[in-house]
């Protein structure tokens, strides 16, 4: 474990789908990162942290233990670790919105599949032996795990296991090897993962601070400031109309009686659907703008 400096840490993954996701994420956050790509670790120039560059796979253990913080890592391999603990040692502080995928089992096309019944008996490979194990237990299905650590969709041209369970985005690679996923095992995304270890007063509250800053970025990426033109008839429907916003600052018109100006923060996304909803409402000279910056 590192000797306390009063910094911070935080494990992202080294390289793979979700590596670049996780530093613009943090850059969001107004982290000047230094140049550490391909070294281990990296340190923050505007905030007392650094980051390490590992394994997915090892964030879990780096978190648990406290020699990290905070971590980011797919809900699929938090899950798996913690298959294997009898309580988890961390808390899942956010989930991130970026990395979506799904675990899923998937049977050859030729393949009559009636239910997870069907699976008992079989030889099924997957890299996630864990959630493979615990979702057949909750089915009261008996079925042989294999363990691959990778290429797991060729298992059934390599005679190693007629049915595999493997993470799914867009089901191409398992269309070309000739398979059909037909249940679900785990819908996964990025998340955000806190040690449960106690820290110091100092450490906390830089904690809390960082956090802050990720939720605000996390707010953001859906949200959208909304200032519009209404006659005082229509802000209780105008009101009902904006998607996710709270109670709108209603300002009046200079020279105009009997009309506002009204401006709301939406956090949840406005489709041309909302705006001709607004329209219709009695809305006019309608804004919608991104936000850059928000602190809950």
């Amino acid at each position: 474990m590192f000797a306390d400096t009063g910094r911070l840490h935080i494990a992202v993954q080294k390289s793979g789908r979700l590596a670049q996701y996780s530093r613009d994420l943090l850059r969001d956050a107004g982290l000047r990162i230094q140049n550490g790509k391909n070294e281990l670790t990296a340190r923050v120039d505007n905030f007392p942290i650094d980051l390490m560059f590992v394994r997915d796979d090892d964030i879990p253990t780096f978190v648990a233990d406290a020699v990290c913080e905070f971590g980011i890592v797919g809900r699929n391999v938090l899950e798996e670790f913690g298959a294997g603990e009898a309580e988890p040692r961390f808390d899942v502080a956010a989930p991130l919105g970026f990395g979506r995928c799904a675990l899923k089992v998937a049977v050859p096309e030729s393949f009559d599949y009636r239910g997870p019944e069907s699976l008992a008996g079989e030889r099924i490979a997957t890299s996630y032996p864990g959630l493979l194990r615990r979702f057949l237990a909750d089915h009261g299905v008996e079925a042989s795990v294999v363990k691959m650590s990778g290429a797991v969709e060729l298992a059934p041209r390599l005679g190693i296991a007629r049915f595999v369970c493997d993470l799914v985005s867009t089901g191409a690679t398992l269309e070309a090897n000739g398979l059909v996923p037909v249940e679900t095992v785990l819908e996964s995304e990025a998340v955000l993962v806190r040690t449960r270890r106690p820290l110091s007063p100092a450490k906390a509250e830089l904690a809390d601070n960082l956090f802050r800053r990720i939720e605000g970025v996390l707010a953001t990426q859906e949200s959208k400031y909304i200032m519009l033109n209404a006659p005082e008839e229509a802000l209780g429907e105008i009101a009902d109309i904006l998607p996710g916003a709270e109670a709108p600052t209603v300002i009046p018109l200079a020279g105009r009686p009997g009309h506002y100006a009204v401006h709301a923060v939406c956090q949840e996304s406005v489709f041309w659907e909302t705006l001709q909803k607004l329209k219709a409402a009695g809305a006019s000279a309608i804004l919608v703008m991104p936000i850059e910056k928000m602190m809950l």
